[in-house]
């Protein structure tokens, strides 16, 4: 999954307007012009098409983050500048309060089983043995149950 894709999903779930898009990145410190995100929001085929860095999105995600749970006490850390879909679906997780069970609802919504043990895998340290790496095709499934569980015309 491309992170143009993944700002696409998250626009479309929560019926996000270029305006509130823009307060997100502004959240997190970082002030984007409307033409840059309708840049970033184009199909990959539309010529002015523009990339969505890793750094740009954690930047959107924080703000995400700030915007559903507050602004946390002390200096914002910096955002990330590789993202992993790993970072991705802790970011939601956090944005979104979800627990191991909310997750694991999206993912059978979204057409993918999973148990609580393997979910918890992918939220551990990649240094640890029992970490797992989330695939584009689990982050994709995660997105699509998020999807029919918070858009209402998806319900």
């Amino acid at each position: 999954m491309t992170n143009n894709d993944i700002l696409r999903r998250v626009r479309y779930t929560f019926d996000l307007s270029d305006d509130k898009m823009i307060q997100l990145f502004a959240l997190a410190d970082l002030n984007v012009t409307r033409a840059q995100v309708s840049d970033w929001l184009k199909k990959d085929d539309n010529p002015e098409f523009v990339e969505l860095r890793d750094q740009y999105l954690a930047v959107f995600l924080n703000g995400f983050i700030t915007d559903k749970r507050g602004k946390k006490e002390g200096v914002a850390p910096p955002p990330e500048r590789v993202l992993t879909n790993n970072m991705i679906l802790r970011k939601l997780k956090i944005a979104l309060n979800l627990r191991d069970e909310d997750i694991i609802n999206m993912l059978d919504m979204g057409g993918m089983r999973i148990s609580k043990h393997e979910l918890s895998a992918l939220f551990r340290k990649p240094t640890q043995r029992q970490y797992a790496e989330c695939k584009d095709q689990f982050l994709r499934k995660f997105l699509y149950g998020m999807q029919r569980s918070y858009n209402s015309s998806n319900r």
